[in-house]
This record gives C-alpha cells, structure tokens and sequence, in this order.
C-alpha cells in the first residue's frame, strides 16, 4: 500500500491565488509516487476563496477544505490543517505562491533518507524590499538572543513532518502558536532546504508591521522568559546606582553644597518612571498568556468541511 502525503494550506483571502496554486501543486504531486490530499484552512476571509475552494474540491477528490468560522490568524489556521491531515507527512506551505511546490520532492527526498522534519529557509529575491528584509533579519537575531530555542535566518512555515511529529504537535494546547518555533523546540531529526522566495502571484502581504511586531513578541514570549531575567537585571542594576548615589548626597548636604533645582529630579522621577513601567509591561505580557492559556478556548472553530472523517460542528481546545 503507497503512503499517503497531506498538504496543508492556510488562505486568508487568496481569491486570486487558490487555483493558479492548487493547478501547479496537483501537478507536481502527481509525479510522486504516494497517493495525497489537499487542505485548503479558510481563515474567515471575506472574498471568494471559500467559492473558488468549493468549486475545486468538486472536480478534485483529492481536494478538501475547512472553512474556520471567523478569521483565528495564520498560526491557528495551520494548527488546524496539521490536526486534521491523515498523511503519513504533512507538508505546509502559504496560498500566496511564495513557496514553490515544485521543492516537494526534495521534501520527500530527505523524508525518506529518515528526516522527520524537513523545513526551509527563505532568502529574497533581487526586487525584495530592504525593510522586508531588515525586519526579517531583525526578529530571527531577536529571537535567538533572547530564547533558549534558535531558528536559522528566513526559517519559513513552509516544511514536511513526519506523522509521528505531526501528532506531537497536535497533541499541544496551546495558546498563542509560534508553529516553526514549535515545531525546532520538538527536536526529531531535522534537514533545513535553502529557496529563493517567489514573488507574490495575486494580492498583498496581510503582515503589516503591527501584525509583524505582534508576531515577533508572540513568538519571543512563547520560547523564552529571559525578558522577564532581563527586567530584573535593570531594575537591579538602577537600585545599584541608587545606592551608590547616597555617599554624594550625604557628603554634598554636609558640606553644604546642595544644588537646588527642579529640573534633575523631574527628569530622574521620568526615567524611573518609565523603566518600572517598562518592567511592568513585560510582566503585565506573560501574565497576559498566562491568562488567556487558562481559559482553554479553542484554537480555531469549524464551520463547514467537505472531509468525511469529522463532523461539521468540530472545534478543537
């Protein structure tokens, strides 16, 4: 019996990307030798994706979506696919065309040498803007200073896993993922795959750079809680200096060289002010996450699927 690969597919409206991607990927798996299924994840868009997905999964069984029903964030959308794919590998990629199917069977190639995770690394192309990139490179040293778990330059969620790490992962509840950071904290046996980065085929990027600072904090207080080590240090090191000041505020009062004046101490109360509210403010996030985890909401609800192995009204906690 051949084994079986799941390909799944997060689309926020991508109404102009589904078919021109589903036409290139289908062919490209036809080539291989194992049987597929395609999942395209809805995430609430509010264009005609779902229409396009529908009409494609009638004229392609192995076509099949689930449509969320509200808009859960890329993260959560893949969650679901990684959930519900039956593969004996699950590959994920975008609905945006940047990542080129045609690098699947260098998936498979290393899947089957025995690599249980084989992920990419993005690099730009020519045209790609110089913020895009900067920002790119700004989070990942970011990230690998302050986290215990380190992702290579351009790691995209553009990867294979194998069935036992696709159910590791699923078994996970949760809130607020960072899936590629995830899936490098899970270990396994893992081969990183250099590409260049397509250009966007339909569209425009639904990361602006609030949604990439969200993610990049997301992703920094989900791995690591040396932020909270670093809070502490400044506020060591400033009751430090504190301390040190006393002997000139002493030797200055006996002496009798006191220097009136409003303006130091205002600024001292302003900068003391606004490192404890800094210090507060990371405090404040990992009580955040602590908050939300507790209340065990679902990651992302369904709404309507053409798979026949769950039913209509699934969520997953």
């Amino acid at each position: 019996m051949r084994r079986k690969i799941s390909v799944v597919i997060p689309s926020f409206n991508e109404e102009g990307n589904i078919e021109v991607l589903a036409s290139r990927l289908i062919n490209v798996l036809k080539t291989v030798p194992y049987t597929y299924e395609v999942i395209f994840v809805d995430d609430g868009s509010s264009d005609g994706t779902l229409e396009r997905l529908k009409t494609l999964s009638g004229l392609d069984n192995n076509l099949f979506y689930l449509e969320l029903s509200r808009n859960f964030g890329h993260q959560n959308a893949l969650k679901a696919g990684y959930d519900y794919a039956d593969g004996d590998c699950v590959i994920s990629m975008d609905g945006d065309m940047q990542h080129p199917p045609e690098l699947i069977p260098q998936f498979l190639e290393k899947w089957e040498e025995g690599y249980d995770v084989v992920y990419t690394c993005r690099e730009y192309q020519d045209e790609a803007t110089i913020f895009k990139t900067k920002t790119s490179d700004l989070f990942y040293k970011m990230m690998n200073s302050l986290s215990d778990t380190k992702l290579e330059k351009g790691t995209a969620d553009f990867r294979l896993i194998d069935r036992n790490v696709a159910n590791v992962l699923s078994s996970l509840n949760e809130n607020g993922l960072f899936i590629r950071g995830l899936v490098k904290w899970l270990g396994f046996k893992q081969f990183a795959i250099h590409y260049q980065c397509e250009a966007r085929f339909s569209g425009k990027s639904k990361y602006n750079l609030k949604k990439m600072v969200k993610f990049a904090v997301q992703g920094i207080t989900a791995f690591s809680v040396r932020p909270l080590y670093m809070a502490t240090g400044v506020g060591l090191f400033f009751s430090v200096v504190a301390v040190l000041y006393i002997p000139y505020i002493l030797i200055s009062y006996f002496t009798g060289h006191v220097v009136s004046g409003w303006t130091s101490i205002l600024a001292t109360i302003v900068f003391f002010g606004g490192v404890q509210l800094m210090v507060l403010g990371i405090i404040g996030m990992y009580l955040g996450k602590l908050f939300m985890q507790s209340k065990q909401r679902p990651n992302y609800i369904i709404r309507s699927t053409n798979l026949q192995r769950i039913n209509h009204d699934t969520v997953k906690l």
